[in-house]
């Protein structure tokens, strides 16, 4: 019973997992339009050396969506493997992850010049997204509630699948009752032991007395 529930649990945070890694894809290919936005309007590509500000936004969400990337690799190998020391590291970039996107969002909704704390982007693009998460604040904030949602699930999961332990391949002796290990074994009946030999041959002293009996009782 206990491996079926280990089973599902893996598929689960597997599924739950690849969420994850589709939002860290989204970002990755974001940031690479951006990249691509960036090139055209400056002329070179952004990561060379240059006199202008360093785009912070575009590494900012570069690096977010890689590191979602590397994320769902790790729960992918702690969810097939049911390793406690990788379920252990994914839990702990699971937290860590949450913990940045909780201060984030407590820095925007609790300070109202928040837009201090970030430095200028001389790509534009940071003005662009808060425009547009500004123009559609219902739909964005339904996504993000799913992915802190996704996340937290996540971290749940894995705590569970550490609970329950790391595969077991052999089969154990609690699993069975100690009355159904050998059923057929109470009835049998064990043969005697036998010793194979040379016969053993009486001596002639002993044959002479039965000859003598036998001729006294006649």
């Amino acid at each position: 019973m206990a491996r079926i529930v280990r089973s599902c649990m893996q598929s689960i945070l597997k599924l739950v997992n690849s969420l994850i890694g589709m939002v860290g894809m989204a970002m990755i290919l974001y940031a690479l339009w951006m990249i691509t936005v960036w090139q055209r309007h400056m002329g070179e590509f952004p990561f060379d050396g240059s006199d202008h500000p360093a785009p912070w936004f575009i590494y900012t969400f570069l690096g977010l969506g890689i590191t979602l990337c590397v994320i769902t690799c790790t729960g992918h190998i702690a969810a097939e493997t049911a390793n406690g020391c990788c379920l252990y590291i994914y839990m702990l970039f699971v937290f860590l992850l949450l913990m940045l996107e909780a201060g984030v969002t407590a820095d925007i909704f609790l300070n109202r010049n928040w837009e201090e704390d970030f430095p200028e982007d001389p790509s534009g693009s940071f003005a662009q997204f808060k425009d547009f998460v500004g123009s559609n604040f219902e739909i964005c904030k339904g996504i993000g509630l799913t992915i802190v949602s996704v996340q937290g699930l996540s971290l749940l999961l894995s705590m569970v699948l550490k609970a329950l332990g790391p595969h077991q391949y052999y089969d154990s002796d609690e699993d069975y009752a100690p009355d159904r290990r050998v059923p057929l074994l109470n009835n049998a009946v064990q043969p005697h032991p036998y010793v194979v030999g040379d016969p053993i041959y009486g001596s002639k002293n002993d044959a002479w007395k039965i000859r003598v009996n036998d001729k006294t009782n006649r």
